[in-house]
C-alpha cells in the first residue's frame, strides 16, 4: 500500500493545479470506488484505489521512460512556440512532466530518452559521469586516420578546454564519408563543431546509443516504445 493526498496525486496525474483540483474535489467531481470524495487531504491507495475524475479512470505512474526515435524538425524541448516538440510525439504518455534527457538538434534524428526521473537523467548528463553518446554521421569531404588520431586527442571548438578524446571510426570514406562517432560530453552542436575543427561538415546526424541503451531500428523517426525494466536498470547502473 501506498498513501498519497488525494490533491497531490491529482496534480500529479495532470489534473491541474494544487488549487484548481481542490475545487474540483468540493464540487464532486472525484470519485474512488464510486463514493464522491470532497476533501483534498483524503489518503489514496495509489496502487489498489480505482479513481475516477469526471467519469474516467486515473492511471498513476511515479516514473515514465519511453525511448523515441526522434525525427528532424521537431525540437528536444518540453514548450516551444515555434515548432513542434518531441513530448508532443508521445500520445500515450500518463505523466505531466516529463522532458527529454539531454538536446538533439532540430536537423538530427535519433536516440533519444524521455522521463521525468530527474536523478537519472542527471547521473546520464553529469560530466562526471563521462557517459558515451554514439552518432552514426555522413560527412562531406574525406575521412582520414589523421582525424581519427585528431578525434582521439581532443580537438579545439572554440572553447577555454579540448574536447575529451573521441573515438572515430570510418565506416566509409570518400566524398561524402560514412563514420560513427562516441564522445563523452554534451556540448552544443559538439559533433559538427568537432568536423568543422577538422575542415568538414557534418550533414546528417543520427544518435544511435547513451550509455548502454541502444536505439530499437524497429522504430522509425518519430516512433517510440517504452523502455524495457532491463534497459532501466542498465541505465541506473550508471556510477
Amino acid at each position: 500500500m501506498k498513501l498519497m493526498r488525494l490533491d497531490k496525486f491529482l496534480c500529479e496525474v495532470g489534473i491541474g493545479t494544487r488549487s484548481e483540483v481542490k475545487n474540483k474535489i468540493k464540487n464532486g467531481l472525484v470519485q474512488i470506488e464510486g463514493v464522491s470524495k470532497v476533501t483534498p487531504e483524503y489518503k489514496v491507495d495509489i496502487e489498489n484505489d480505482k479513481i475516477y475524475y469526471n467519469g474516467t479512470l486515473l492511471q498513476y505512474a511515479e516514473f515514465e521512460y519511453y525511448m523515441l526515435n526522434k525525427p528532424m524538425g521537431c525540437v528536444s524541448a518540453t514548450v516551444d512556440n515555434l515548432h513542434k516538440t518531441v513530448l508532443e510525439l508521445i500520445d500515450t504518455k500518463i505523466r505531466k512532466d516529463l522532458f527529454p534527457v539531454g538536446r538533439l538538434d532540430i536537423d538530427t534524428e535519433g536516440l533519444l530518452l524521455i522521463t521525468n526521473d530527474g536523478a537519472l537523467a542527471h547521473q546520464l548528463l553529469s560530466p562526471k559521469k563521462h557517459v558515451d553518446k554514439t552518432y552514426y554521421a555522413e560527412v562531406e569531404g574525406k575521412v582520414t586516420k589523421e582525424d581519427v588520431v585528431a578525434f582521439s586527442e581532443g580537438l579545439d571548438i572554440g572553447e577555454e578546454a579540448l574536447t575529451l578524446p573521441a573515438k572515430l571510426v570510418i565506416k566509409k570514406s570518400g566524398e561524402v564519408s560514412q563514420i560513427e562517432v562516441t564522445i563523452q560530453e554534451g556540448k552544443f552542436h559538439q559533433v559538427k563543431r568537432m568536423f568543422e575543427a577538422v575542415g568538414k561538415k557534418v550533414v546528417y546526424l543520427k544518435r544511435l546509443s547513451m550509455g548502454t541503451l541502444k536505439l530499437d531500428e524497429s522504430l522509425k523517426p518519430g516512433e517510440y516504445r517504452i523502455l524495457t525494466q532491463e534497459e532501466i536498470d542498465g541505465l541506473k547502473m550508471i556510477t
